[in-house]
């Protein structure tokens, strides 16, 4: 049997779950749609933090993510002001200074330096953030530790519900949390997508590490979902940590380096599976396994190509087992296969055993794909790398949500 983990996941676990974080959100009147109408929020550590931070890849970049980036160049934080209904993408110079007036309103409101808040915007891009909304909201935030999940709805935008979670574990003989949020729904795919997430923790932790940490995380999980294979202008993950569970600093080589960097993971690995549940007009989540790949680059190249194919999650959705769609997405996923050698399963059905058809009970099959939760296992039996990706279905409520997303 496998070990049990080393942390636990706290029941109503959320971003301000470690100590010395506080947060709070507002409406301040920016969205105009979604299930939730708070639309800015504040996430405060009583304490500096060191930061870190993993960003869109998207050549078209948001004011709210160059200003971030830029102050993360100093390693350190203590703030992140973030809102919805608003992306303030490709407005041209106006979108950079509205952004950095923003943080300097933020700090003025925490006592602190505009270098130590960080930024976060997401809605619809193409359109300036209206200030006069923004400078009152921020006056409007109240923050306290029991507000974590009200910032986890305040950067909803078409998600039908806030994502959150929090594990605690135990390092150098302390208790340590990490809690995180995340909103996205549409627009995802790997390599970052229309995403925002906030993690925390307590942990003293070196800043080398911690952008490295965060940066492998980032890699298992929110580079391994997709919903409609596109990416944004606004995509950020940033983690905080302020060291207000005591003990000594981590780096790399810690003895507990490692409990760290794998209880991140499974944070990250939890919000981001919450995203793909809530795809836009999703019904089923799909999860794609591949083993036997000669090396880690293959196997995540072929779960998520099998993830993001339309054809793949168009079937799914109709609990179609028609298996030669998820061969067709491997054969151009660029991992190297042999054929003779791969094999397949749905819902732990065996479909194809060494490159040939195996006989299978399809009404089984097709009953299996009516769950919620679609496996998918590819063996492609040429070395011992594996990987998995996750994905939904793509149906008709998907094409609704977006042929009228700004009209």
């Amino acid at each position: 049997m496998p070990s049990p983990p080393e942390f636990d996941i706290l029941p109503n676990g959320t971003v301000t779950s470690p100590k010395g974080f506080l947060a709070g959100a507002t409406f301040a009147g920016l969205k105009t749609y979604g299930a939730e109408k708070l639309d800015m929020g504040i996430l405060y550590s009583e304490a500096p933090c060191t930061a870190a931070g993993v960003f869109t890849t998207n050549q078209v970049k948001a004011a709210s993510v160059l200003v971030c980036a830029k102050h993360l160049k100093l390693g350190r934080a203590q703030a992140i002001i973030a809102n919805s209904g608003c992306a303030n993408a490709c407005v041209g110079a106006q979108g950079m200074k509205d952004a950095l007036e923003t943080t300097e309103l933020a700090a003025r409101k925490l006592g602190l330096e505009p270098e130590q808040v960080l930024i976060a915007s997401t809605g619809i891009i193409g359109v300036e953030l209206p200030m006069a909304l923004i400078r009152r909201g921020i006056n409007q935030v109240s923050v306290s530790p029991d507000r974590g999940a009200e910032l986890a709805k305040a950067i909803m935008t078409t998600d039908t519900h806030p994502k959150e979670v929090a594990v605690r574990l135990e390092l150098d003989g302390r208790q340590v949390t990490i809690g995180g949020i995340a909103k996205g729904a549409g627009m995802i795919h790997p390599n970052m997508a229309t995403m925002l997430s906030f993690i925390a923790t307590d942990a003293a932790v070196e800043r080398a590490f911690l952008q490295q940490a965060l940066r492998d995380a980032v890699d298992s999980s929110f580079n391994m979902i997709t919903v409609d294979g596109d990416t944004s202008t606004n995509d950020t993950v940033l983690l905080l940590a302020n060291g207000a569970s005591g003990g000594r600093t981590l780096e790399s080589q810690s003895p507990e380096a490692a409990l760290f960097a794998d209880a991140l993971k499974q944070v990250c690995m939890h919000l981001a599976k919450q995203i793909v549940r809530d795809g836009e007009g999703s019904t089923r989540l799909i999860e794609v396994t591949v083993e036997g790949a000669r090396n880690v680059a293959d196997a995540r190249s072929a779960a998520r190509t099998i993830a993001s194919s339309s054809l793949v999650k168009t079937a799914v959705h109709g609990g179609d087992p028609n298996w030669g769609r998820i061969l067709g997405a491997l054969g151009r996923s660029g991992a190297k296969i042999t054929e003779s050698k791969v094999a397949l399963w749905i819902n732990g059905i065996c479909t194809m055993e060494k490159g040939t058809p195996v006989p299978f009970y399809k009404d089984a099959a097709v009953a299996s794909m009516k769950a919620p939760e679609v496996s998918i296992r590819v063996a492609l039996n040429l070395g011992r790398a594996s990987a998995t990706a996750w994905g939904c279905d793509l149906s008709q409520e998907y094409v609704r949500l977006n042929s009228v997303y700004t009209t």
